[in-house]
C-alpha cells in the first residue's frame, strides 16, 4: 500500500496548526527531565494525526510521543512525533518539524517529515527514493569531513555532568575534523543532511519518534542511519522501546565511516 500520501497530507494539515501557533504558545517541563518541553501545539497535533491513522489504518499500531501508545496487535507500527524541536517552537524559531514514521515489524518502510516554517515537506518509501516538495533529493558527495558541515545534538546532563564533560571531549575531537559544527536540535539538520547541505548529524539522547522517519529519508536519500557506535538500530518490540534512549549517526557513507573512525578513536 501507497502510505506517502497518507503522510504527506497529515503533514500539510498538521503544519498549519504549527504555523498558526509559533510564537504563542509557551512550553513546559516534563516531569522528570529538565531536557524536554511540551506545548499545546504538541497536543493538538499529536491528536490530529492519531486520529487520522484511526480512521484509515484502525488496525494499525501507534506510538506518540505526548498521546502515548495503541497496540492493536499488527505487524505495521505509526510512530509519530508531532514537533520535534519543541524547545524552538516554544521560543518561536523556525527550526522544528513534525515527524511520521511507519515501521513494518522493526523496519522503516515510510516516512516523512515537514519544516513548516519553510514550508517543505519531506517523504520516503522503501526502495521508492527521498523527496523535498516533489524533487529527488540525495546526501552529500562531499568525500572528506574537512569540506563538510556537520551537526551535532547535544543535552546536558546536570545530574552527571561527567557524562557531558566526556561528550564535549569527543565533540572537540570531530569538530577538530570538519568544517564547521551546527546544531539546531531538531528535524532541520536531518533535512540538511538528506539535501547534502550538511555532511553528517550525530545524537547520544533521543527516543524512536526521533529517529523511524529521518532513517528512511536519509538512506533512500543514499546515507547510511545507525546508531552512535555504527550499529543497527533495534525497533523490535517498539511497545518496549518507549522510553529506552536511541543514539544517531547519519551521514553519506564515505563520512559517515569517516565520523565512525573518529568515534571508536575517542572511545
Amino acid at each position: 500500500m501507497d502510505y506517502q500520501n497518507f503522510i504527506i497530507e497529515s503533514l500539510k494539515e498538521t503544519s498549519e496548526i504549527a504555523r498558526s501557533s509559533l510564537g504563542k504558545v509557551g512550553g513546559v517541563l516534563k516531569d522528570g527531565d529538565s531536557n524536554q518541553v511540551v506545548t499545546e501545539t504538541d497536543l493538538k497535533i499529536g491528536k490530529t494525526i492519531v486520529e487520522k491513522i484511526k480512521r484509515k489504518f484502525p488496525d494499525h499500531n501507534i506510538i506518540d510521543e505526548e498521546a502515548g501508545a495503541i497496540n492493536n496487535k499488527s505487524n505495521l507500527t505509526w510512530v509519530i512525533d508531532p514537533i520535534d524541536g519543541t524547545s524552538n517552537f516554544a521560543a518561536g524559531s523556525p527550526l522544528y518539524g513534525i515527524m511520521i514514521g511507519l515501521l513494518e515489524n522493526d523496519i522503516p518502510i515510510a516516512g516523512g517529515f515537514a519544516l513548516p516554517s519553510f514550508s517543505e515537506i519531506y517523504i520516503a518509501g522503501r526502495g521508492k527514493g527521498s523527496y523535498c516538495d516533489g524533487e529527488r533529493i540525495s546526501v552529500s558527495r562531499e568525500k572528506s569531513l574537512k569540506n563538510v558541515l556537520v551537526a551535532y545534538g547535544i543535552d546536558g546532563y546536570p545530574e552527571d555532568p561527567q557524562i557531558t564533560r566526556e561528550e564535549c571531549k569527543l565533540l572537540a575531537g570531530i569538530v577538530l575534523n570538519i568544517r564547521s559544527l551546527r546544531n539546531s536540535g531538531g528535524t532541520f539538520d536531518t533535512a540538511m543532511v538528506a539535501r547534502g547541505k550538511y555532511g553528517a548529524h550525530l545524537n547520544r539522547t533521543s527516543k524512536i519518534w526521533d529517529n523511524v522517519a529521518p532513517q528512511i529519508i536519509i538512506e533512500e536519500a543514499g546515507g547510511v542511519y545507525t546508531d552512535f557506535f555504527g550499529n543497527k538500530i533495534d525497533y523490535s518490540n517498539p511497545f518496549q522501546r518507549i522510553q529506552d534512549n536511541f543514539t544517531c549517526l547519519t551521514g553519506s557513507p564515505q563520512l559517515h565511516s569517516q565520523l565512525l573512525d573518529i568515534i571508536r578513536r575517542g572511545e
